[in-house]
């Protein structure tokens, strides 16, 4: 889907962004997407419903994609291995169990596995077999991890405040939150 977004955004990368958009939301028409009419979109969402969906795909969409080429660019680190060096280090002993870890980083439990694995080639995170389920394993972060992710966070953060919250006043912040997370939806 990103290639043809590509394609459709004549490589612009803002363009494409968006296109991934639509595709990802189920909404046509976000990036002028042919096949829906206006009239369907219109009797999916209200006017407000659909500024602030579009809104909010659009925005987290860009920024992710800031965000993961600052950061590989600056720490040769994706970002979906940035936020689980991130989550195991914020673990009691610096270690979780897969399924945790998962859940934590937004993945798959095949995700979390393929990335654990690379993680782990490269050093930055150990296995252990966990003594109370003989099926279970913690991820656990080793002391290179933790240099690679006390070395990446500077840089990142400094990018999280560029791209995003410098967007934002104190209030409007404190409000931005506490909206994200009234909405997060029950796992």
């Amino acid at each position: 889907m990103a290639q043809q977004a590509d394609a459709e955004s004549g490589g612009r990368p803002e363009a494409a962004c968006v296109a991934d958009v639509a595709g990802v939301a189920g909404v046509a028409g976000v990036a002028g997407v042919a096949g829906v009419a206006e009239a369907e979109l219109a009797s999916s969402l209200d006017p407000a419903e659909l500024r602030a969906w579009r809104a909010f795909l659009t925005r987290h969409a860009r920024v992710a994609r800031r965000l993961e080429a600052d950061l590989v660019a600056r720490s040769d680190l994706p970002l979906a291995e940035y936020d689980v060096l991130f989550q195991l280090a914020l673990a009691e002993g610096r270690r979780l169990r897969m399924n945790e870890l998962a859940d934590r980083a937004l993945l798959s439990r095949a995700g979390i596995t393929r990335l654990v694995d690379r993680l782990a080639a490269d050093g930055l995170v150990g296995r252990m077999k966990c003594t109370s389920d003989a099926r279970g394993c913690f991820a656990v972060l080793t002391a290179e991890g933790l240099a690679r992710l006390e070395a990446a966070t500077p840089g990142h953060m400094a990018a999280v405040r560029r791209f995003f919250l410098e967007s934002f006043t104190a209030p409007e912040l404190e409000t931005l939150a506490e909206l994200m997370e009234r909405s997060q939806p029950l796992d």
